[in-house]
Order: structure tokens, then C-alpha cells, then sequence
């Protein structure tokens, strides 16, 4: 019989936290215990997991040894991971970090499984693994496939990033702005979740700006992608915020050492692990972001030479960013962890 794991999920009732309880119950994860976990305001209520209503519990330095965590999977914000993360680790559980406050740590492992899994046996160091941001885990996933074959030098990215991404108020702030602009009211919308209004609108800033013109988002995909790739490619992004609830879409540009095929690159894609192919454009199927809600693959298509260089690739990839962004990862990480401690 195969080992059962306590899981603690920090979080629970936020919007990655709630995608994380779904997908522990669709692959059908090898849990001993569940153990929702939240701040003093919502410990008390319950999440229905597997049919049974399961009450979350606060979060505490406490718990984690209360409760004998093995696997922690942290999405409640960088605050919360930096003051309870090193308990749970204590405690003798293998944390999994939804939040940007370890991912730059050089001692601790930022990982897409896709990309680099050996780097989950680095989480001794630290007993932290480092989930990345959303809209990088769905670009290194297509990049990766397409540097083995080419050797890529440079990506430039600009993103389309839904409200999701700001949270459960981002997007029912874009609700209520829809509702106020079909009872004409939208001139007097409130925003509070985005500098400006987002309902028929787009945003060219997501998080703040840094000195250098680009924002801390930005920034994020710079610094992630070398990590995680283990390689000093070139990387610029535009980061933009639309008014759509889920799926963050991204068109990629992408320069390569060597000469670039479309059709045999759209090949290797197609073998890759969790990419699917939608690139048909004479019969208008590509990757949008109502293609990808609840899914767990990142879409790709659109995939094209450069009209003028035989060695730039572009294309346009989609994916639920609660999911591959963010809860999906995180969990095929602890998949891999269980899966390479097993094999000790």
C-alpha cells in the first residue's frame, strides 16, 4: 500500500486555495488528512472537500506540529509565508510556496515540473520549494521544448492577465463595474483592486513600477525565467491587466541561436508535457482564455516564423492562471516531491 500524506493547505478559502482543495480531490492525491488553514476570521468556517464539509482551522506556529503536517501548500500571501513558513518547515513538513516572498532565494528551488524537477531534491536546503508566478510558469513551459531543439537567446512577452490575478476582489470588481456600465453608471465606478477602472478597459501596469520602467511584475518574469531555465536568456515584458475573470493569454517573440521551423517547432510542442496544440487560424481556433477555465494544460498556437529572420519564432499561449498559474503547479510539485521520496 502506498504512503498517505497530512496536507495542510494555507489559505483555503482564497481563490488559489480553493483551486488547490479542487485538484487534491481530482487526481485523487495520496492523502492521509486534509487540514484547511486560514487566519483567526475565517477559522470556524468549513470547505466541502470530497463531499464532506471540512472546518478550517486557524492558522497558527502551532499547528503544523499539531496537526503532524507533512505537506504544506502556502497561497495566502508573502507576509503570511514569511512568518509561518519556518514553523511548518520545523514542524517536519516539506512547504510548497504559492507566494513571491522565497522565489529569488538562491538556497531555495523555484520549480515548474515541466522545466526543472531535478530542483525539487534541493528542498532539504531549506524545506521550501518556491511555486513562481503565474504568468511565468505557462512561458517556461513552452519555452522549454523550443531551447532544447534551438538554443533560445531572448524572449520578449507582453501579457494579457485577468482580474484572477489580483484576487477574489479584482474580479468582483470588474463584476460590479459591468453591472454599473449596463445601468449606465459606469462613469461613477468605483476601483479600488486596480489603479484605474478595468471594465472596457486595459491596464499596462500590474504591481508597482520599478526604477528601470518596468513593473515589479515584470520584473518577476525577468528574474524567474533565468532561474528556473538555469540560463541567462534575455528576457522583456509588458505586462497588461484586461477585463476578462480567468486565463492569462501571453504572445511570445522568441530568438534562437539557430534557424527556427514553425511547423516542426509546432511538432515538438505538441510532445511536450500538459501543452496542447490549437493552431488552426484558417478555421479561427488558436488559445483564448475561455478556452482554458479549469483546465490544466497551457494552450498554444499561433505559432509562426518571423517574416524577416529565419531564427524568431512568435506565438500566443493561454492558461487558467489559478490553476497552471498558481494551484495546478503547485500540486504536480507535490506529486513530484512524493514521487521522488518514495524512490528512497
Amino acid at each position: 500500500m502506498s504512503r498517505k500524506y497530512n496536507v495542510a493547505v494555507v489559505g483555503a478559502n482564497g481563490a488559489v486555495g480553493e483551486e488547490i482543495l479542487t485538484i487534491l480531490q481530482e487526481i485523487d492525491f495520496p492523502l492521509k488528512k486534509i487540514v484547511p488553514l486560514a487566519s483567526s476570521r475565517s477559522a470556524g468556517k468549513s470547505v466541502t472537500f470530497n463531499d464532506k464539509e471540512v472546518l478550517i482551522k486557524e492558522l497558527t506556529n502551532d499547528v503544523f506540529k499539531e496537526e503532524d503536517i507533512e505537506i504544506a501548500l502556502f497561497s495566502a500571501g508573502g507576509s503570511v509565508s514569511a512568518e509561518f513558513a519556518p514553523s511548518a518547515v520545523e514542524a517536519g513538513a516539506v512547504v510548497i510556496d504559492n507566494t513571491s516572498h522565497f522565489r529569488m532565494d538562491a538556497k531555495i528551488p523555484l520549480v515548474v515540473p515541466e522545466v526543472n524537477p531535478q530542483d525539487i531534491a534541493k528542498w532539504k536546503n531549506t524545506g521550501i520549494i518556491a511555486n513562481p508566478n503565474c504568468s511565468t510558469i505557462q512561458m517556461v513551459q513552452a519555452l522549454k521544448p523550443l531551447d532544447e531543439a534551438y538554443d533560445l537567446l531572448r524572449v520578449d512577452v507582453s501579457t494579457y492577465q485577468a482580474t484572477s490575478g489580483g484576487g477574489k476582489t479584482a474580479m468582483e470588481e470588474l463584476v460590479t463595474q459591468m453591472q454599473e456600465f449596463f445601468a449606465f453608471k459606469l462613469n461613477d465606478a468605483e476601483h479600488k483592486a486596480f489603479p484605474h477602472q478595468i471594465a472596457l478597459n486595459v491596464i499596462p501596469q500590474i504591481d508597482v513600477f520599478m526604477e528601470n520602467g518596468y513593473t515589479k511584475e515584470e520584473m518577476k518574469m525577468v528574474n524567474e525565467t533565468t532561474k528556473i531555465m538555469d540560463k541567462d536568456i534575455e528576457v522583456s515584458a509588458t505586462c497588461v491587466r484586461v477585463p476578462t475573470l480567468r486565463g492569462h493569454a501571453e504572445a511570445l517573440t522568441m530568438t534562437f541561436d539557430s534557424d527556427v521551423d514553425a511547423n516542426e517547432a509546432r511538432e515538438l510542442l505538441s510532445k511536450a508535457p500538459n501543452l496542447v496544440i490549437l493552431d488552426k487560424p484558417e478555421e479561427s481556433l488558436y488559445p483564448m482564455p475561455a478556452t482554458c477555465v479549469d483546465m490544466n494544460e497551457t494552450f498554444v498556437g499561433r505559432i509562426r516564423n518571423d517574416t524577416y529572420k529565419s531564427n524568431i519564432l512568435h506565438m500566443f499561449i493561454v492558461a487558467d492562471n489559478l490553476r497552471v498559474g498558481a494551484a495546478t503547479n503547485a500540486v504536480r510539485i507535490a506529486q513530484k516531491w512524493v514521487e521522488m521520496e518514495g524512490e528512497k
